[in-house]
C-alpha cells in the first residue's frame, strides 16, 4: 500500500481525501478498491507528468509480477468513478505503449492550514440555481455534467466554468463547443476571467454568473433572494 501525506486534492466535482482513503463526490463517497485508489492517488501526486506503466507496477505491485491488464482494469474502474472516458479524457490520460497521466486541473489543500473559503459562486438559468464546486464545472447537455442544460443547441460538454475560492477568482473556457459561448456579445476564446452578474450565452441558452466574497454577508443574502 502506499504512503499518502495527509492532503486533500480536489479536482472537478471530486475530493481524494489521503488520510481517510475517500474519493469523494461533491459531499458523497464514490467507492473504489484499495488499488484503484492507490493509482488515482499516484497519478494525482505525478501529475501533468506521465508515469509509465512499470513504474506504476513497481508502485501499486511492489516486489510482485503482474500482467499490464490488471493495470488496465484499474484504470477503467477509476474512469467509471470520475465520469471520466478513454475518448475524451477530462482527468486520465492515456499514452499508449507508455503509461497514463493526470490531465485535469487540481488543487491540494492540506487540513490543517486549509484556507477558508472566500469565494462562493453559482450560476442561475431560468428557475434553476447551480452551486459550483472548486475546480472544474463543466455545462452541458450532457446529464453527467455538473450544470446539466436540457435544452437545444448546446454542446453535450459545452464549455466549463472554473472555481478557485481561495483566490476568489472565476474562469470560462469554451470546450469546442458547435454553437460557442459567449459573454457580453463577444466569443469566448481560450480562458477568461468573470464577474458578478456576467451574462453568458451558450447557443441560443442564457445564464448568469453569480459571485459571493464571504466578508460581505449581508449583501450576499440580497443576492441569494434576487438570484431565487
Amino acid at each position: 500500500m502506499l504512503r499518502l501525506s495527509g492532503v486533500r486534492t480536489r479536482f472537478g466535482r471530486f475530493t481524494v481525501d489521503s488520510d481517510t482513503r475517500q474519493l469523494l463526490r461533491n459531499d458523497s463517497e464514490v467507492h473504489l478498491s484499495p488499488k484503484a485508489f492507490d493509482l488515482l492517488w499516484a497519478l494525482l501526486q505525478e501529475r501533468p507528468r506521465v508515469v509509465e506503466k512499470a513504474a506504476l507496477h513497481a508502485r501499486i505491485w511492489p516486489e510482485t509480477f503482474v500482467v499490464d491488464a490488471n493495470l488496465n482494469v484499474l484504470i477503467g474502474e477509476i474512469r467509471r468513478a470520475i465520469d471520466d472516458t478513454p475518448q475524451k479524457p477530462e482527468f486520465i490520460r492515456t499514452v499508449h505503449g507508455v503509461g497514463y497521466a493526470f490531465c485535469g486541473t487540481a488543487a491540494e489543500v492540506r487540513k490543517d492550514h486549509a484556507p477558508p473559503t472566500t469565494l462562493f459562486s453559482w450560476v442561475v438559468w431560468k428557475d434553476k440555481t447551480f452551486p459550483l464546486s472548486e475546480g472544474d464545472n463543466v455545462i452541458g447537455r450532457d446529464p453527467g455534467c455538473g450544470i446539466w442544460l436540457d435544452a437545444p443547441g448546446v454542446s453535450r460538454r459545452h464549455a466549463c466554468l472554473r472555481l478557485d475560492s481561495a483566490r476568489r477568482h472565476v474562469a470560462l473556457e469554451d470546450l469546442a463547443s458547435t454553437n460557442g459561448t459567449f459573454r457580453r456579445r463577444s466569443r469566448v476564446q481560450g480562458e477568461i476571467s468573470l464577474e458578478d452578474g456576467d451574462q453568458i450565452r451558450l447557443g441560443p441558452v442564457q445564464i448568469t454568473v453569480r459571485l459571493w466574497v464571504s466578508d460581505q454577508a449581508p449583501e450576499t443574502r440580497r443576492i441569494r433572494r434576487k438570484a431565487k
